[in-house]
């Protein structure tokens, strides 16, 4: 690989490095698709060699669940042995976070951190001191424009996950799909998460534009063909599934869909068809339900009876009925996976900040929600899964988010409200969000640390705190100590 090398970089200069380029993440409003152009990284990769065409991928877009599902993934195929890659966005705390290798347990019995396998500041620094010289040359001479901060991260993933050697990697979409950094793969297979209204203001006011974007990451498929791999086993009929499937042609690329709108379904099905693709529906093809120890999902090749996950929510059945679907998908590339490997792979997934219960005295509960779909299913969440004498909200989200419909989804839900904001220049005026809470206990804070204080200080043992709106806001209370 065309590296030119210098010397070595300490963690906080190559902190300072990431954070001059510009990050699209914090600034409340641009011009999409004039800023997001899949030629610039595409060339930036070709002249360091290309490394993720040396990388054995899943990839997942989506609005809600998508990272969850990626969690869900990576576990399942650590459990079945393989040195999987992770790449998420956005962090909590760390953008360490955003890369992690999940090794083949040691024993059963193995104790996991919430995000084993973060990459290390050492490595971090590595990487980056290796792509430097590369990256300020590129962008010198660049017809596009200079890197973005997300364009330059997901380089270097792809560069320390060639390094590592791994068997297997599991991508997430940062915004869209289409455009995405990340859709310069060449996937096995790809799963799209519910689609629903979110970032608006640049990927469509309807839902169809926005799963335009979404489906962007179905491509044609340019892979090896693989061996055949003989016909599905084991079916056992869901009801309402349609029965039989049609035999799938060994280069075609594996798409795995949660259940859609109308309009969203539309689109995927017509992008899998010009692409080439093999499309699998959550709801019409796999199917899932609910049983007496969790719940049963039917998928390609087989049944698998009682699951049991971690994370609170049914919403969470269909984002692991989607990641069991996609593991499954992977059989057609001559990578099969276990049963076992599926059952415990899904309940050691750890996925924090994610309908996450951090403390049990009182009940304090961390969700990402920022958009009113996510908004609705959490708040089935906590009345299903939860009881309490009071709920306390602590909110913060970005400005521009659809402010008045998360509001109005989690209004009836609470008791007292802490409004605040995240350490992000997109985030909202706290003040600006009491309209939102008229009749409702509010109390503003200046930043998260401070709203943290304030809920303790109101909380009764039997009470629950709920903390969403934004990641950024969930991830600054995950790091306050009690």
């Amino acid at each position: 690989m065309p590296f030119t090398f210098f010397l070595k970089m300490t963690y906080l200069e190559t902190t300072k490095y990431l954070e001059s380029f510009i990050n699209y993440e914090k600034i409340p409003a641009y011009p999409y698709k004039e800023s997001l152009k899949l030629e610039r990284l595409k060339g930036f990769l070709a002249i360091i060699g290309n490394p993720q065409h040396s990388l054995k991928c899943i990839h997942v877009a989506g609005t809600k669940g998508k990272g969850s599902t990626c969690a869900f993934i990576a576990y399942i195929l650590r459990e079945a042995g393989y040195r999987v890659g992770l790449y998420t966005s956005p962090h909590l705390t760390d953008f360490k976070e955003r890369i992690r290798i999940l090794e083949p347990k040691a024993c059963p019995g193995e104790i996991l951190t919430d995000f084993e396998g973060m990459i290390s500041s050492d490595d971090l620094a590595d990487v980056v001191r290796r792509l430097k010289p590369n990256i300020e040359e590129y962008n010198k001479n660049s017809q596009y424009g200079p890197l973005s901060f997300f364009e330059v991260y997901t380089a270097l993933a792809f560069v320390y996950f060639k390094d590592k050697k791994t068997d297997l990697v599991v991508l997430e979409t940062g915004l869209g799909g289409r455009l995405d950094a990340t859709n310069v793969v060449d996937p096995l297979a790809c799963a799209i998460t519910s689609i629903s209204y979110e970032h608006t203001d640049k990927l469509g006011n309807t839902l169809r534009e926005i799963a335009t974007e979404k489906a962007g990451i179905i491509k044609s498929h340019h892979a090896a063909p693989s061996p055949s791999l003989g016909t599905p086993f084991g079916r056992t009929p869901f009801p309402r599934l349609r029965s039989g499937f049609p035999s799938v042609a060994r280069h075609q690329l594996i798409v795995i869909s949660a259940p859609q709108e109308k309009e969203a379904a539309e689109v995927i099905r017509k992008r899998c068809q010009e692409a080439g693709a093999k499309l699998y529906e959550v709801g019409r093809d796999i199917g899932y339900k609910k049983t007496e120890k969790g719940f049963s999902v039917q998928g390609i090749f087989g049944e698998y009876a009682n699951l049991e996950i971690k994370l609170l929510g049914r919403h969470q059945w269909i984002n692991a009925t989607v990641a069991v679907s996609a593991v499954e998908a992977l059989r057609f590339s001559d990578i099969k996976v276990g049963k076992d490997s599926i059952r415990s792979g899904l309940y050691n997934t750890c996925w924090p900040g994610r309908c996450e219960v951090i403390s049990r005295e009182p009940l304090i509960v961390l969700d990402g929600a920022q958009n009113i779909a996510s908004a609705r299913v959490l708040k089935e969440a906590i009345k299903e899964n939860s009881k309490y004498r009071k709920l306390i909200l602590v909110f913060g989200v970005s400005n521009d988010k659809d402010i008045a419909g998360i509001c109005n989804e989690l209004r009836g839900l609470v008791d007292e409200v802490i409004l605040t904001k995240a350490n992000n220049p997109r985030a909202a005026t706290p003040g600006m969000l009491a309209q939102y809470f008229s009749g409702k206990s509010v109390h503003i804070s200046g930043n998260v640390k401070e709203a943290a204080g304030i809920a303790r200080s109101i909380c009764g043992k039997d009470d629950l705190i709920l903390v969403c709106g934004s990641l950024f806001v969930v991830g600054e209370f995950r790091n306050v100590k009690a």
